[in-house]
């Protein structure tokens, strides 16, 4: 049997060729909370920007910071993702507590998917800063932004080897040209922008 494999064929991370650092955090992130078995489970609270207030209409209280992270705090998440204002602001509250995967860029949902791209909304630094075991990064595979989006991922990428941060990645295919060849949900678009994520260097 590999030996660089956990008993249900996951990688083991104590074999992994990785920095110490990197390390670190990621055993915080799967061990440390949760499920406790390598298993990451996040709550997305960057709703409100990528999704606008609609989200929230048919729970009110939803919509509050405090209530988002109570929730990853009783529903025994691994971590929260969200953006910098939010961690500046609430995170201090649950450090220790909840660990948390800054989100670096994102959008709102006025533009078009069909031109699908997420500027840059904070960096590793801040992530270094406010205290983050990880870095988030969302990618579009297939706009005709892509060639932008991979500039932008190569220099977050850089800056996450740099630091020894983990980086996760949202790869989601989009764009017209996706659409001509089976859609975003087909096999061949989903298959295709996890392997995109791999390649470029997604932890």
């Amino acid at each position: 049997m590999d030996q660089s494999l956990e008993g249900d064929g996951r990688p083991c991370l104590d074999t992994l060729d990785m920095p110490l650092g990197k390390r670190v955090r990621l055993r915080r992130l799967l061990y440390g909370r949760g499920l406790r078995n390598g298993t990451l489970l996040v709550l997305p609270i960057d709703q409100g920007l990528e999704h606008g207030p609609i989200d929230f209409f048919s729970n009110p209280p939803s919509q509050s910071p405090d209530f988002q992270w109570r929730l990853a705090l009783e529903g025994n998440y691994n971590a929260v993702a969200c953006h910098y204002g939010l961690a500046r602001k609430y995170m201090d509250k649950y450090a220790g507590e909840v660990p948390l995967l800054l989100k670096l860029n994102g959008k709102t949902n006025i533009p078009s998917d069909g031109d699908a791209f997420s500027p840059l909304t904070g960096s590793v630094e801040d992530a270094v800063a406010l205290g983050a075991d990880a870095v988030g990064y969302t990618l579009y595979v297939g706009s005709p932004k892509q060639d932008e989006d991979f500039l932008q991922f190569q220099m977050i990428r850089e800056e996450c080897d740099k630091y020894n941060m983990p980086l996760v990645v949202w790869s989601y295919p989009r764009g017209s040209a996706i659409e001509e060849k089976g859609g975003r949900d087909s096999l061949y678009a989903v298959d295709y922008a996890a392997r995109v994520a791999l390649e470029l260097g997604a932890d």
